[in-house]
């Protein structure tokens, strides 16, 4: 698995066996959603070069077939935003149940995320390296008292926070809020996105937006799909409400992506602390 993506079906964790019994996981999912186009792809990297025994799960990797998406009902194309449509929730609430039960990524799941444009955006060497070696002497220390072997799970997505039983598998969840220019403009400068790879070995399609379609549909969509979070509705200055328990929101244009690192990095040594009193 490189430090990218996982480009071909892999476990998590490779369960390893002694002569006597499998030496049990605890997984610890962490949501990192966003707008399309938040930075929340390239944060995860980040996370998954500094965590040990992690791994990224893109949810776009569970849109439905382009064929079984929806058509806008207004505008007539294909809408690949709008919540109830753009993500096989069942499939999804699945594979992170048997993620988090076995420690085992289902050895027919692959990603498309390697063929998707993204910017490089570093962060200090020494920043990573503080933090990957922290972590690594606390799991060290950890497993070797508990016996259990510690795995996290980025789950990255755009549409995160809108499914009930998406939420609940998540142990520690970041939300990256951009204005809607920023986006606008990031989104404009993309040129496509890669469809996800069902049941085969292709790689996936490559969709464009058509004209308008951040106006009619991308925004709009993610609006719908966010405004139970912020007061009033307000995905753009809101403060988060009571249906956003436990969400930490990460201000991404106010901030450094090496700020965001330490933030997101911060808050998992201590929630680390909380599911395994051990390591306090």
């Amino acid at each position: 698995m490189s430090d990218e993506h996982i480009s071909s079906p892999q476990p998590v964790a490779q369960s390893t066996k002694s002569d006597e019994q499998e030496v049990p996981t605890k997984v610890i999912f962490v949501g990192v959603g966003g707008a399309t186009c938040s930075g929340k792809t390239t944060l995860a990297k980040h996370l998954r070069r500094i965590l040990p025994n992690s791994v990224i799960i893109h949810q776009d990797d569970f849109a439905p077939p382009m064929e079984e998406v929806p058509l806008h009902p207004v505008h007539g194309v294909q809408d690949w935003d709008s919540a109830p449509g753009a993500i096989s929730w069942a499939r999804m609430v699945t594979f992170l149940r048997h993620v988090k039960e076995t420690g085992v990524i289902p050895p027919d799941h692959r990603s498309h995320d390697h063929l998707n444009e993204q910017q490089a955006v570093p962060v200090p060497d020494e920043l990573a390296d503080k933090w990957r070696a922290h972590f690594q002497g606390l799991q060290e220390k950890l497993e070797s008292e508990t016996k259990e072997k510690i795995i996290w799970g980025l789950v990255d997505g755009f549409l995160l926070y809108w499914n009930q039983d998406v939420v609940d598998q998540l142990d520690v969840k970041f939300f990256l809020r951009v204005p809607h220019d920023a986006l606008k403009k990031r989104r404009h400068d993309r040129h496509g996105y890669h469809t996800a790879v069902q049941f085969d070995l292709l790689e996936g399609a490559l969709w464009r937006d058509p004209p308008q379609y951040w106006e009619n549909i991308v925004y709009p969509a993610y609006v719908e799909a966010h405004r139970h979070l912020f007061a009033d509705g307000d995905v753009e200055h809101g403060k988060l409400t009571g249906d956003a328990e436990k969400l930490v929101l990460l201000e991404t244009l106010e901030m450094t992506m090496g700020n965001a690192v330490e933030k997101c990095c911060s808050v998992l040594d201590c929630a680390l602390g909380k599911l395994h009193p051990k390591a306090d």
